[in-house]
């Protein structure tokens, strides 16, 4: 299942040479990094899960089977990862939501009309309330979306990232959708007036 090009980098970094790794790394890091802020939403946590999943993707790259593709197997060590990580946070503090907001970097969207921004800076504002009502979704379900609207994933490779079966895979897409159309809804509903 693994690409020829990742396979024969995966090789060459089993013989011994790391560099091979290194171009690994310069292939996916962007993609998970981005994955990773969608799910954590702070760039320092992104990129210190991205560089412990590589890390230890790097230590176990021998257990890698490929019966999947090289970044789904990182993917899923990166899930891993975030999961400890969240356990961690949890049992340190408790954030509030309007911290959990902050630290998204979600700017208060300017309610009270007046002059239309330009078309970009619309633009820019859905993309903010679609990262919100994103964000806004339980773990299991934006993990889902994230796995295969954002990352691509076959519902397989999703399932297999997720550690469950594709029929629950399906259905979490399915009310994941559904609650952020809703969210979705309410957040661009103009204001009464």
């Amino acid at each position: 299942m693994t690409s020829e090009d990742d396979q024969q980098l995966i090789s060459e970094c089993l013989a011994g040479n790391t560099d091979a790794f290194g171009k690994l790394v310069l292939r996916y890091q962007d993609r998970l990094y981005h994955s990773l802020m969608l799910m954590v939403k702070s760039p320092e946590d992104a990129r210190d899960l991205a560089q412990e999943a590589f890390v230890h993707a790097f230590r176990k790259l021998d257990s890698f089977r490929g019966d999947s593709q090289f970044y789904t197997w990182l993917f899923r060590i990166a899930v891993n990862a975030t999961i400890s990580f969240r356990r961690k946070s949890a049992r340190q503090k408790t954030t509030s939501v309007e911290a959990a907001r902050e630290a998204a970097g979600i700017e208060p969207v300017d309610e009270r009309g007046g002059v239309r921004p330009s078309s970009r800076m619309e633009v820019k504002e859905e993309q903010a309330l679609v990262r919100r009502a994103l964000s806004e979704l339980s773990e299991e379900f934006r993990q889902a979306i994230v796995l295969t609207e954002i990352e691509g994933m076959s519902y397989e490779d999703a399932a297999d990232v997720a550690g469950c079966p594709i029929g629950t895979i399906r259905s979490r897409i399915h009310r994941a959708r559904n609650e952020l159309r809703e969210k979705l809804r309410i957040l661009l509903k103009e204001p009464d007036e």
